[in-house]
């Protein structure tokens, strides 16, 4: 039987005393307001935009999105929980000119993250920017550089840092309570199957189709309402919500659900990078990509798996759009920890349970703590931003920690189109002997963009 305690043990109380300092004392009685912009009104912009409003700390001056019709969704959630009236733009360029703001949230797509985020730092604005930091991975290390230069606090969206469960099963596979770590194996199984071709229709009078592709490559229009709630998850094509299937704008589920079981892994773990990568993947029942003047799929694989080396351990990385079923224990999402003591699944809804060794010994589980409704920890990760802004220390998700953890989601994909492992410098941030697979750390921009100087 499973013993439901753990929160009453030592490990639990070390566990809470690591949280965000600013969860402890988080009075802003009398402070100046935090003026607060939004670059990206999509779903999950609004997620972060009302832990903004809720924090007290922060007037919202300004709100951006290529899209209008997201922009009036915003506006409304704005007056609803503030009865503030932001100023609205369509270029973010525009809106940080003119709005002085002192924190900037980026939530757009992953092919707009580093151009606004960069632009913000350089305008003095504090940054909390989605995961994964960037498209490619010299994004990536520019954003880093940036954000060091301009000396400002850029927080990223890889909330299972500041999430209870997950520290506590940080602190458990520290103290040492798993044995030696040797391997972890993360992993998403989702549902899905074959995919049939989507027809490209006219933009709709209320989108610039144009911007939102902006430095990415221009392919034909297919989405559908963001006011509409079923066409708003994404299921009528790339906008809204669908863009991460598509490789000109995201890279797939290793990037949006990897990135997070890489934090962890490397949080845990206490590593930066891999020496070796090797990764295969496609789309055996997707089927091949399509695009026509007429119809397209999306381009991103259907499974793809990835190893790692690392100096003490070695990792895995597996995810399917298909047989999304949950055949081993815990959730169909996750990472195992397996050690010389046992085996930790940290999961997400359900937390983490340590299976020892010996059977005949009862697993031990923590359960998560999530906010409704979204069941994630964004609450807590902005208080930990405004803290680190308050106090000009490194907040819990710093850009160069994120940095790490999102080349780990990248380089796979490198390894996958070029079909071979590859050895990677980490210090350098250059593969080994491989000047093809270097060309692929960066992309060219669509034309009348530049790509960020490293």
């Amino acid at each position: 039987m499973h013993r439901r305690h753990f929160l009453k043990s030592s490990a639990a109380v070390t566990a809470l005393a690591s949280l965000p300092r600013v969860l402890r004392s988080a009075d802003v009685s009398g402070e100046r307001k935090f003026r607060t912009v939004l670059i990206g009104c999509g779903w999950w912009g609004n997620n972060i935009l009302k832990e903004a409003m809720a924090s007290s700390a922060c007037e919202i001056v300004g709100l951006c999105d290529v899209d209008a019709r997201q922009l009036e969704l915003t506006l409304k959630h704005v007056a609803e929980g503030t009865g503030e009236t932001p100023k609205t733009f369509r270029d973010y360029r525009d809106l940080l000119d003119r709005s002085k703001a002192d924190i900037a949230i980026v939530a757009t797509p992953d092919h707009w993250h580093a151009l606004p985020m960069i632009a913000a730092v350089r305008a003095g604005a504090h940054v909390y920017v989605e995961k994964p930091i960037g498209h490619t991975v010299m994004e990536g290390r520019a954003m880093v550089n940036a954000a060091r230069a301009a000396n400002r606090v850029v927080q990223v969206g890889t909330h299972r840092r500041v999430s209870p469960h997950n520290i506590s099963a940080r602190e458990f596979i520290r103290s040492g309570k798993a044995g030696d770590i040797g391997m972890v194996r993360c992993f998403v199984a989702q549902g899905g199957g074959h995919e049939t071709p989507l027809p490209n229709v006219d933009v709709p009078k209320e989108l610039d189709w144009d911007l939102w592709c902006g430095p990415a490559p221009l392919r034909p229009f297919n989405g559908g309402d963001p006011r509409n709630p079923r066409e708003g998850n994404g299921i009528r094509g790339i906008h809204p919500r669908g863009f991460r299937n598509y490789l000109e704008y995201a890279n797939g589920t290793i990037a949006d659900w990897g990135v997070h079981w890489f934090d962890q892994v490397l949080w845990i773990m206490g590593e930066k990078y891999p020496s070796h990568i090797y990764s295969t993947g496609g789309r055996p029942i997707a089927g091949d990509p399509v695009l026509t003047a007429k119809e397209q799929t999306s381009n991103a694989p259907d499974h793809q798996l990835a190893t790692f080396r690392f100096s003490r351990f070695d990792v895995q990385w597996e995810n399917r759009r298909f047989a999304g079923n949950n055949v081993s224990k815990g959730e169909g999402i996750g990472c195992y920890f397996f050690g010389t003591k046992g085996i930790l699944h940290l999961g997400w809804r359900e937390g983490w349970t340590f299976y020892p060794v010996n059977s005949k010994d009862a697993p031990i589980t923590e359960q998560a703590h999530l906010n409704a409704p979204d069941f994630h920890n964004i609450r807590e990760l902005w208080a930990d931003f405004l803290g680190a802004i308050r106090t000009g220390t490194r907040p819990a998700c710093d850009i160069e920690a994120i940095h790490f953890s999102t080349n780990l989601s990248l380089l796979p994909m490198i390894s996958m189109k070029l079909g071979r492992s590859l050895q990677w410098d980490g210090v350098r941030e250059k593969f080994i002997g491989d000047p093809a697979a270097d060309k692929l750390l960066r992309r060219d921009y669509r034309k009348g963009y530049e790509y960020p100087k490293v």
